[in-house]
């Protein structure tokens, strides 16, 4: 037995490849692995629990068809940031704080969804704090569906914007010095995170003297994607096809 990290998947009305393909790994991990955790951005944008359009009430199913057999773990990304407790009640899925600590077959992980790690990009931080703001929340989720739907549609569109200004490559990653130090914060030796679509395995070494490593998984995008597998004795990166 696994268990199972995925993290971005961006699933929305616009990607019925992505779509199917969680909802069919879904059904081919359902029941065959200890638990699955997903890290991020399972959907593309959450503009409230409320929202109950065709394409979520399938998604949730799924989930709750694979919660009913398998632990279900989610946590916030920077684009569903507002999944809540209608959401849980409804897929059956726990949602995590962040970040939070695990331990899996005896060892330690520390799990986050990764862009708070991304410091260079100043612009970001400063979004993410508003938005993770609770008031903030309140008052977006106040608006109407429509009025909620456009900010999303405003935000993807400053969002690929920005990918195609020169030196995003440099400022998307995280930054060293917050992977340090949120791993000096917690007695965790294996940082797992997505956000950055830079699937790899890296190796820190932290002020202290320890030595970390920092699982990056992998997004899923073009009718494919990766999941991280940890069991008893490794931790590895795999193809969904």
């Amino acid at each position: 037995m696994a268990t199972h990290f995925i993290s971005d998947l961006h699933l929305c009305e616009a990607v019925p490849g992505l779509n199917r393909l969680f909802v069919d790994t879904l059904a081919a991990w359902r029941g065959k692995i200890d638990a699955l955790y997903i890290l991020g951005d399972l959907f593309e944008y959450w503009v409230g629990d409320d929202d109950d359009s065709p394409f979520k009430r399938e998604m949730l199913a799924a989930m709750a068809a694979f919660s009913a057999e398998t632990p279900l773990y989610v946590m916030h990304g920077n684009r569903d940031f507002l999944l809540g407790p209608v959401f849980e009640a409804d897929s059956g899925a726990k949602l995590l704080a962040e970040p939070t600590e695990v331990t899996l077959y005896g060892r330690r992980f520390l799990l986050c969804h990764g862009d708070a790690l991304c410091r260079d990009d100043v612009a970001y931080q400063q979004f993410r704090a508003m938005v993770r703001n609770p008031a903030w929340q309140q008052a977006l989720l106040a608006k109407s569906l429509t009025e909620r739907h456009a900010i999303a549609a405003q935000i993807r569109a400053a969002s690929d914007l920005k990918k195609q200004q020169t030196g995003l490559d440099e400022i998307g990653d995280v930054t060293d010095a917050a992977v340090a130090e949120l791993l000096a914060e917690h007695d965790a030796p294996t940082l797992i995170h997505g956000h950055t679509h830079r699937p790899a395995h890296h190796v820190h070494r932290l002020p202290d003297g320890r030595s970390a490593e920092r699982w990056v998984i992998a997004d899923w995008h073009d009718g494919a994607g990766g999941y991280l597998r940890v069991d008893e004795k490794s931790v590895t990166a795999h193809p969904l096809r």
